[in-house]
């Protein structure tokens, strides 16, 4: 068992046994995705979205757990445990294991402190839940990890809160090589409840440099990073945008990322995504751009669809997926 999986037994033991704590409540849902994606260039047809070693996206069969806890007068804890059983073409074994949250995050009267494998709190990849999506948020894109194993400490204001976290830095799976990622994000506003908010955020460590499970090097490097993001939401457009600074192993980084939505139909069951962006990674210069088309078939059925161009490729990636997610 990888030090992931028994992490996430240890702390799923820890909630069994969690003394003076009773369920308030459990939800649980299936997750089920298929996904093909058709290269222009190549004229090949593969069974993953954009990244053969990333994890995000690929055919798989999942649950999604959230079990909350309750002393006697209030809410305490919560346990999240978020995983996926994929299809890996390209690796010598057929399925792939992944664990996406696996925290139990306890609450106490004045901040919230989670351990286990979740979001660092860096950016947009900090409060923008892309699991089922295609359209790659800043994490994908190399900067920052969509999750990784550590702990944090969360407080909410009344405009905004902040956040702190403390992990591996080694995203999906946890290796200890001297590699850790010190961030926090400070942000103010709430967009469910006042249609925008604007985050800073500051990153320092020694990390690994991988996507999904492998490992890209061996030893880990210097990173700093300075990130401002925005999310503005009027009527049924969306807006979230994020400026990414940074310094790895002596090579200047940068991020400009925009993401804009227009729901249509009613209860916004039609969607329409632009994303452009424009990066630097390893003292190369990118600019790549992704349109992406939504339906809700019904409650529990999504359709989407992905065109995605970068200067990596000579041509197009067109990325399709059928996403069923129903509580159980």
């Amino acid at each position: 068992m990888t030090g992931g999986g028994r992490l996430a037994v240890r702390l799923l033991l820890f909630a069994s046994l969690a003394g003076g704590l009773r369920a308030q409540g459990t939800l649980l849902y299936l997750e089920l995705q298929a996904v093909a994606a058709y290269d222009t260039a190549s004229r090949e047809i593969a069974l993953f979205s954009l990244m053969p070693d990333d994890v995000m996206q690929k055919p798989s069969l999942g649950f999604d757990l959230v079990k909350r806890f309750s002393g006697r007068t209030r809410d305490i804890g919560l346990l999240a445990v978020q995983a996926r059983l994929a299809y890996d073409e390209g690796s010598g074994r057929a399925l792939e294991p992944q664990l996406y949250n696996a925290y139990f995050r306890l609450k106490t009267r004045t901040f919230n402190v989670w351990a286990g494998h979740s979001r660092p709190a860096l950016g947009l990849s900090s409060v923008l839940d892309s699991h089922a999506l295609l359209l790659p948020a800043p994490a994908m894109l190399g900067f920052g990890y969509d999750r990784d194993w550590g702990l944090g400490i969360e407080r909410d204001f009344a405009s905004g809160g902040v956040a702190v976290s403390l992990t591996a830095g080694s995203g999906m799976a946890l290796r200890l090589r001297g590699n850790y990622l010190l961030a926090a994000r400070l942000f103010k506003g709430v967009p469910a409840r006042d249609n925008f908010s604007v985050g800073l955020s500051l990153a320092r460590g020694n990390v690994l440099e991988t996507m999904g499970y492998a490992l890209m090097s061996a030893d880990p490097v210097a990173w700093t990073a300075a990130a401002i993001d925005a999310t503005y939401l009027w009527r049924n457009w969306e807006h979230r945008l994020e400026l990414l600074v940074g310094d790895r192993d002596g090579t200047g980084e940068f991020l400009l990322f925009w993401r804009a939505g227009l729901a249509l139909l009613d209860e916004g069951r039609l969607k329409i995504e632009a994303q452009p962006a424009v990066t630097r990674r390893a003292g190369e210069w990118d600019a790549n751009l992704g349109a992406g088309l939504t339906y809700l078939l019904n409650a529990d059925l999504s359709a989407r669809l992905l065109v995605f161009r970068d200067g990596a490729r000579r041509g197009a990636r067109v990325a399709v997926q059928l996403y069923y997610y129903k509580g159980l």
